[in-house]
Order: structure tokens, then C-alpha cells, then sequence
């Protein structure tokens, strides 16, 4: 594990101009050591050895986290991550080796965004992903809530009137602590329907969707959620996250669907017509989304995915997903 830990420090201070030479060094370093990512070099006959610039790195098939145990250098296993699925479909599961690792670049790629997790209250409506004990968000939040050490911390699984008290409690305060409210979308909507917090001062309330209908609702388009819960909460912005099972970063957006990216991850774009034609070039029209996450040393850092995206700026938005994919559970809502 040493060279994966010498990794995961490089990682954790790796900047847009040394981002190339550390993505190939783990490539090689993956393409030799993670054995489904090897047998998948092997079927596209694809030479490692003459990759020398990230446009030409294969990509991995998102799927084959639904089929394959996919480790790099037979990292022992802390948890494994599942994702949500509507009722039998077929879960990805992400073998994690590092649960500190994931923890450390989750509160940094935060913090970056949002300063410290200590100045923050933190309450979660999470209640599809809290039925579940697997879930990548849940933990991710749970380690948030205990590097806060707000008392006001805490998930709501179907208490939606606990909540409202909890967050008037909170607004009313005068500590001038952030609140963040993190919750699924059809969750945040069955509140705001309930209950209206456009009286209240809420400069200090950040509201943060995950997406998410999990056919507790009808599919809308992000405008339309956004709309109401920018009405039923009373702020001026929705704020996002765009993260999934088989990534261990996260993308943020502050309010209108654009996310920016962390610099443990780069973009790249695949034409929709041609899977292999790949480009890193900033993009205005919906295009397949590859990403290189180098957080995923222990798994692969080369994924494939099915959703659709453009980016401008390293700012990303989702457009929806490629029509024959698995409904995701966690995914934006298409625009």
C-alpha cells in the first residue's frame, strides 16, 4: 500500500497544472495492478505503454461496478458503497480501502466550496438513502455532522414537522452559523409542501439537493424543482451536489445547476455517436461524460459514465442521461 499512499498525498494537493502527469502515473500504475481494469486494457488491445496524454487513456464501462469487484492491488476492504435502484434493478457496489481517505478529500473538496465544517449546522433529509446502511452520501454526511459538532445536528428520516421546528430553532438564533439542509429532491419537495419558511430570515440557510425522484414523484425538469424550493424555503439559490457510488469526489454547484469541479477531477467528452471519440475541449452541446476521479486510486480513476454533460470554465452542467442507461438514483434531473 505504500505507493497507493504516496498517491492519495499527491492527490490531496494536485492542481490543474500537474494533474495530467499524476493521472497517467496512476493509470500505468492501475492498468498493471487493478485486474479488471487490465483484462479490460487486454480486450480493447490497448498498450498502456504508449499512452502519453489523458485523451487516450480507456475509459471503464460505469456498469462493471454492477458486475465486478474492481480493486487496484488487492486493497483489503473497509465497506462497500451500493447504490440506490428502483426495485430489482442491479446495484453498482464500490469496494472501499480507505475509508479515512475518503473522508479527508470529502471535508477538503467541502471546504474549498464552503469553509469549514465547523462554522456549520447540518441537517439531512435523506430518507431513501437512510433506509438503505450502504450509502456513499449518508456516510459522507454523518463524517460532515461530527467535524461540525453542532448539538442542532441531525437526520430526519419521515419527521418533516421536527424538522420545521429544528430549522426555525436555528434561524431564529443569532450564533450567525451557516445552515446546511442536504437532502433528496422529492424529500425537500414533500416539505416545502408542508411547510413554508418564506417569512423567516434565511440568509444563513443553504439549501443543497441531491436529485432524485426514486418514483416517489414524477420526473421535473431542474427549473421547475428549483422554483419551488427556492419559493417554499425562501432563498434566492438551489444549491447541488453532483457525486455518485463509483466516485469518491464530489462536484458542487452554488445555484443554477452549474457545478464546479474539484481538482482531484477532470472532464472529459465522448461523442454520443462514437464512444472512442474523445475530447477535452470545453463543450456547449450535451456529450458523454468520462471522468478522471484520482480519488478512486484503490478502485479505478477512469470512468466511463452514462450521463450527458458540457462544461465551460471547468464548471459543469448535466443534461440529462444517455436514453438506454439505468435510471440513477442520486442523478440530477435532466434540464
Amino acid at each position: 500500500m505504500l505507493l497507493q499512499d504516496e498517491y492519495k498525498s499527491a492527490v490531496l494537493q494536485v492542481n490543474s497544472s500537474n494533474f495530467e502527469a499524476l493521472a497517467l502515473e496512476i493509470f500505468r500504475f492501475q492498468a498493471s495492478q487493478n485486474p479488471v481494469y487490465q483484462s479490460y486494457l487486454h480486450f480493447r488491445k490497448v498498450n498502456p505503454k504508449v499512452i502519453n496524454c489523458i485523451e487516450d487513456i480507456p475509459f471503464l464501462p460505469i456498469s462493471l461496478f454492477k458486475t465486478h469487484q474492481i480493486i487496484t492491488d488487492n486493497a483489503p476492504t473497509q465497506r462497500i458503497f451500493e447504490s440506490s435502484g428502483t426495485t430489482g434493478q442491479q446495484t453498482s457496489r464500490h469496494f472501499i480501502a480507505d475509508l479515512a481517505f475518503y473522508e479527508t478529500i470529502s471535508e477538503q473538496i467541502f471546504e474549498q466550496q464552503y469553509g469549514s465544517l465547523s462554522d456549520f449546522h447540518i441537517l439531512a433529509l435523506l430518507p431513501s438513502y437512510l433506509e438503505r446502511n450502504n450509502s456513499s452520501l449518508v456516510y459522507m454526511v454523518q463524517y460532515f455532522m461530527s467535524k461540525s459538532t453542532s448539538p442542532m445536528n441531525g437526520f430526519y428520516l419521515d419527521n418533516l414537522s421536527a424538522l420545521f421546528e429544528n430549522l426555525k430553532d436555528l434561524l431564529a438564533k443569532d450564533d450567525k452559523k451557516p445552515i446546511l439542509l442536504i437532502g433528496v429532491s422529492f424529500a425537500l419537495l414533500d416539505f416545502v409542501e408542508q411547510f413554508q419558511l418564506k417569512n423567516l430570515d434565511t440568509s444563513r440557510l443553504i439549501v443543497m439537493e441531491t436529485g432524485g425522484m426514486k418514483g416517489r414523484r414524477r420526473e421535473m425538469i431542474r427549473e421547475e424543482v428549483h422554483g419551488l424550493l427556492k419559493t417554499g424555503f425562501g432563498v434566492q439559490k438551489i444549491h447541488s451536489e453532483y457525486g455518485m457510488t463509483e466516485l469518491l469526489s464530489q462536484g458542487y454547484s452554488q445555484g443554477d445547476g452549474i457545478f464546479d469541479l474539484p481538482p482531484s477531477m477532470q472532464l472529459l467528452f465522448r461523442d454520443v455517436s462514437d464512444p472512442l471519440a474523445i475530447s477535452r475541449a470545453n463543450q456547449r452541446s450535451a456529450n458523454g461524460l468520462n471522468v478522471i476521479d484520482l480519488a478512486n486510486i484503490d478502485s479505478c480513476c477512469f470512468i466511463e459514465t452514462q450521463d450527458l454533460g458540457s462544461i465551460k470554465d471547468n464548471q459543469l452542467s448535466i443534461l440529462g442521461r444517455f436514453d438506454n442507461s439505468d435510471v440513477r438514483g442520486c442523478n440530477l434531473m435532466v434540464q
